[in-house]
């Protein structure tokens, strides 16, 4: 007969692994409620902890495994670290997996985090059912991700009114044909794609559908999707990028090609890299707060462990804001 583990008790209670180790144990950070409801699943069960278990659990540290899809994109690597800080604060572990934005790794990621940790914070592509399925009983915070299961929460990028705010900043300035260099990992638009193409139509702009290309997230890749967008339409005077990387790529194309920044091109990233401010010139952005973003990670983690009650979805967001430099 297969051994109860701790997952089989926060599965049938429906509480994190954590919250089963702080019951059985005595702690006192939890109601007493929900400490009854796993000592009767665990009963039930009949489960009894390992010694090696009770040691992890004396040790009362909690470890939070972070899901990175590339660490080589700054903007990941700046969340990273903030969320470190923060988790640093409360005398936590963090261990961080780069997935390199592959499905297969992330899959592989998710077939060993679920034993390690106490807690899952990242960004991720699989269907939830399928993160269900290899970190059952563990909570689960989605980085730019909506979330559907009760023991999941999400914390929420919304670059709407930043975008917003770029394309009337440059529609004051006299821009009228506004690009857009999208990523291209699916086949659909972004969700940056409709802010921009929302924010575009509410300022009266007509928009060829051939000003809006994909582009890889790299460097390379913002060179090369800018060179093929000005091959094609030359009449571009202003793009808008996915993000702060592809409009590196851009920009040092774009010069290269002999272009003048911003007089013969105005150019928006998004992300707010602090990489932006040192190159020339310094790039305008929409920027995104990765220290908030990575302190809300930890502290919604806090609340999940704790079986506090759900946050207001308003409270878990980060929202981007135009940050005016000289590309722009």
């Amino acid at each position: 007969m297969k051994r109860v583990t701790i997952h089989d008790v926060a599965r049938s209670a429906g509480v994190s692994r954590q919250t089963v180790s702080r019951a059985l144990n005595d702690k006192g950070e939890i109601d007493g409620g929900t400490k009854q409801r796993v000592l009767d699943a665990a009963r039930t069960l009949g489960y009894r902890p390992s010694r090696f278990a009770r040691g992890l659990v004396r040790q009362d540290t909690v470890t939070i495994g972070l899901v990175i899809p590339d660490l080589r994109n700054p903007f990941f690597t700046e969340i990273a670290a903030s969320a470190l800080e923060a988790a640093r604060a409360r005398d936590w572990h963090v261990v961080v997996h780069d997935t390199a934005d592959s499905p297969e790794q992330e899959i592989g990621t998710l077939r060993v985090i679920g034993s390690q940790v106490d807690a899952v914070v990242g960004y991720f592509s699989q269907p939830e059912e399928e993160i269900e399925r290899h970190v059952a009983g563990l909570p689960v915070v989605f980085l730019g991700r909506e979330h559907h299961n009760p023991r999941f929460s999400s914390i929420r990028i919304d670059g709407e009114a930043g975008i917003a705010a770029a394309v009337e900043h440059l529609v004051a300035a006299g821009h009228t044909r506004i690009g857009m260099l999208d990523h291209n990992r699916r086949h659909e638009p972004s969700i940056r794609q409709r802010w921009f193409r929302a924010a575009a139509t509410s300022a009266g702009l007509v928009l060829d559908p051939g000003w809006i290309l994909g582009a890889n997230q790299s460097v390379d890749g913002g060179a090369l999707a800018f060179e093929a967008l000005h091959a094609a339409h030359p009449e571009i005077t202003a793009l808008l990028t996915f993000n702060d990387i592809i409009a590196i790529g851009a920009l040092r194309r774009a010069r290269q090609l002999g272009l003048r920044i911003p007089a013969d091109l105005a150019l928006i990233g998004f992300d707010g890299l602090e990489l932006g401010a040192l190159i020339e010139p310094p790039l305008t952005s929409v920027a995104i707060d990765t220290t908030r973003l990575g302190a809300l990670a930890i502290e919604d983690v806090a609340r999940l462990l704790a079986g506090d009650r759900a946050a207001a979805p308003e409270d878990l967001v980060v929202r981007g804001e135009l940050r005016l430099r000289g590309s722009a």
